[in-house]
């Protein structure tokens, strides 16, 4: 929050009187000449809020902090400038409140695990000096990344996207979020906890100061360093037990924060963590106002404020000199009711954003993770992103397009196999049925705690696709080409190419870690024996 103006200056017209207190709405009285959005401190004990509403000499004020203990006729000082928070060195690797106040500075100020009613502290410390190198502008990517092998290859975002992770308790939207923290191309994470449990905001604070990630070494050319993650990582943490009000407040903090480091050239992903729980903050301050509820008890403006959140994303050629791009990636989790998909939240969210990452419910009783329903998913980025893909791999269109055709022939004609068992199914069904549960089981399905399988690299990813796609192919072309009298049938398939199978099956078992030209030779040996082994079999019929 930027330095407040000194109280001892205040005049005597500074000053209104509380008239109402409803929660964390209070009304105040004798606030002529007040302006919408200043920053006004309520009570005795100084409580930060902000005016949303004026009517005659009353002003309605949205209170960040407790409210309990407010009395009618408490004073209520204006500041005459607006909410805002403060930028400059210091905001990596720091944890704030919604309203951009350093928790742990705030604890090691007052030594108390609660945050003091009315606090001020300096947002970014007064007492280091930060030294100044300019290291360049690093070209970056043009997809987000994230190691998650469903996103990266099926449903990839740009950089300067929008994107929705939907989904029920318990589906996994917290460790997509943590993932893509952890493992993203970008420069700068901004992570917004808003309105979640308090224990995973304790995660990523566990978690985080013990990963690294690899960047090009400034002081040797073409030399590679580990750095810590949390010196690319800003917490916003405004948990359950956290005063409902701030909610609001800490989306607009995070997001400012993001466009503050884009601004010098960088690209951020800001996770937000959950917007429910912030539209929920929206219905509260909404029905302590009066104004007239729409579905389910939101406000009729939510649409419009969640498109004014997401559209502060995208790709800007900054102002000044030098010349840089930067980007901020916005990756919204909803939690919609019972995993509801028609909840307002998530209606109005998937009008604005561009990728759908929606989770499943049964995906995840069943132990999928990530739990991404590849049939109702979605991304509007793949015209954009074609010519990136064409350079590392011209065949990625067409690998993509298929894997998901099977998958959706799959889920066909799973109904015919519950009713009738899988011996009526045609060989090239059965083919399309077995190569499905490997792209399911095999692809699809990532499990974050393992060695092999925490990250998957982009070259990986697609090494993958091209081995299980190569298998598909020469498989249906062997059963479509063999002759009547000695037909070759998935049965034969399956045994004849048993080790070579396997080997495609354990593609997931390489170490991210090993060098890409040398993950790329070792999936090129696998399509070129797929290609010999099914050569052989033909030969032999």
């Amino acid at each position: 929050m930027s330095k407040f103006m000194n109280d001892a200056d205040a005049k005597e017209s500074d000053y209104g009187y509380i008239f109402k207190v409803s929660g964390p709405l209070v009304v105040a009285d004798g606030m002529s000449g007040a302006a919408m959005y200043e920053l006004v401190r309520v009570g005795h004990s100084k409580l930060v809020g902000e005016i949303i509403k004026l009517e005659g000499d009353t002003a309605s004020i949205q209170v960040y902090e407790d409210t309990s203990g407010l009395t009618v006729g408490d004073p209520v000082l204006r500041k005459r400038q607006p909410l805002s928070v403060e930028l400059g060195p210091g905001i990596m690797g720091t944890i704030f409140d919604g309203i951009q106040r350093p928790l742990e500075d705030i604890f090691q100020g007052t030594g108390d695990v609660y945050v003091p009613k009315g606090v001020d502290v300096p947002s970014l410390t007064r007492t280091r000096n930060w030294v100044y190198k300019n290291n360049g502008f690093r070209e970056g990517q043009a997809i987000t990344g994230g190691g998650l092998r469903v996103i990266d290859g099926i449903f990839p975002s740009v950089l300067g996207g929008t994107c929705a992770v939907p989904g029920a308790f318990g589906c996994g939207k917290t460790v997509i979020s943590q993932s893509l923290s952890k493992f993203s191309n970008s420069d700068a994470i901004v992570y917004v906890g808003c309105g979640e449990r308090g224990n995973e905001m304790a995660e990523v604070l566990c978690d985080f100061p013990e990963l690294t990630m690899t960047i090009p070494d400034p002081e040797r050319p073409g030399m590679t360093k580990e750095v810590g993650i949390m010196k690319r990582t800003t917490l916003v943490a405004n948990t359950s037990n956290m005063p409902v009000a701030a909610r609001e407040a800490s989306i607009y903090t995070g997001i400012t924060l993001a466009e503050y480091f884009r601004d010098q050239g960088m690209n951020v992903s800001m996770m937000a963590d959950s917007t429910s729980r912030w539209a929920e903050a929206l219905r509260e301050i909404s029905g302590r106002l009066g104004e007239m509820p729409a579905d389910s008890g939101y406000p009729a403006y939510l649409g419009a404020r969640l498109a004014a959140f997401y559209e502060r994303a995208g790709r800007v050629s900054c102002l000044g000199s030098p010349g840089r791009e930067g980007t901020v990636t916005v990756v919204g989790a909803v939690s919609p009711p019972g995993g509801d998909f028609s909840d307002p939240v998530t209606a109005a969210t998937l009008s604005i954003v561009q990728v759908f990452w929606g989770l499943d419910k049964k995906l995840a009783q069943r132990k999928h993770f990530p739990s991404l329903n590849w049939l109702i998913s979605y991304t509007k980025y793949m015209r954009v992103l074609e010519p990136f893909f064409n350079e590392r791999d011209n065949r990625y269109g067409t690998l993509r397009n298929k894997c998901r055709d099977i998958l959706q022939q799959e889920d066909n004609l799973s109904e015919i196999v519950q009713l009738v068992g899988k011996e009526s199914l045609s060989e090239d069904q059965k083919v399309i049925m077995e190569m499905a549960k490997i792209i399911r089981e095999d692809f699809l399905q990532q499990n974050a705690f393992t060695d092999y399988d925490y990250t998957c690299p982009l070259v990986k990813t697609m090494g993958m696709m091209a081995c299980i796609i190569t298998f598909y192919d020469c498989a249906q072309k062997a059963i479509a080409d063999s002759p009547a009298d000695a037909k070759v049938t998935w049965a034969v398939v399956k045994n004849a190419l048993q080790p070579t199978l396997q080997k495609v099956i354990e593609t997931k078992f390489v170490d991210p870690k090993v060098p890409e030209a040398e993950i790329t030779r070792g999936y090129k040996d696998i399509e070129e024996e797929i290609l010999r082994e099914f050569a052989n079999l033909a030969d032999g019929m």
